[in-house]
């Protein structure tokens, strides 16, 4: 499975880096583009500067490098997520607007039919998030809020990062025990 992932400026950069950790143990081949505030927030939230995620990814593209490999369908890839997406991003994608490879990606991973989600962080949403978030969902886009459930009882903030995680990954089609399911 060869998956493109994007760390976005949305608070939560914890999600994009417990998944990168989760698909390199699944063995997955990962494309990886970091926005400039995702950068910045994985170094502030995290304590992880680009060269350690990029060892956590099979490979690195420069954010406005546009000649990269997932900016074309030609580039087959199983889909992308987006973990955290900011609403920037989000807004961006939803309207059509590829200015740099985050975007340029999601805008070809839509245009493929390939499978996408995105991990929004952002509270309370204002009507133009929802609207966007809307616009996507039609689009086939899987929109999964960074809001994890608690059914599963979780006792660490790494129980709870694995519940979202989990939920990336199913929804891609990943079959993982990170968390364990309803009823088992």
């Amino acid at each position: 499975m060869r998956l493109v992932v994007a760390i976005t400026g949305g608070s939560c950069a914890i999600y994009g880096i417990a998944l990168l950790k989760a698909l390199e143990q699944l063995g997955v081949e990962t494309h990886l583009v970091v926005s400039r505030m995702g950068e910045y927030v994985a170094k502030h939230e995290c304590d992880m500067d680009i060269e350690a995620l990029k060892e956590l990814a099979t490979y690195y593209h420069e954010n406005d490098d546009l000649a990269a490999p997932i900016a074309s369908g030609s580039f087959k890839t199983d889909g992308m997520i987006i973990a955290p997406c900011s609403m920037n991003t989000l807004a961006a994608i939803a309207n059509g607007i590829s200015t740099n490879l985050v975007t340029r990606a999601a805008d070809v991973t839509i245009k493929e039919g390939r499978k996408m989600i995105i991990l929004p962080r952002e509270t309370p949403l204002s009507v133009i998030h929802l609207e966007n978030m809307l616009k996507l969902v039609r689009t086939g886009v899987k929109v999964v809020p960074a809001a994890p459930g608690f059914y599963h009882q979780p006792q660490t903030i790494g129980d709870l990062v694995n519940i979202m995680v989990g939920k990336v990954l199913d929804q891609i089609g990943i079959e993982h025990n990170l968390v364990r399911r309803w009823g088992e």
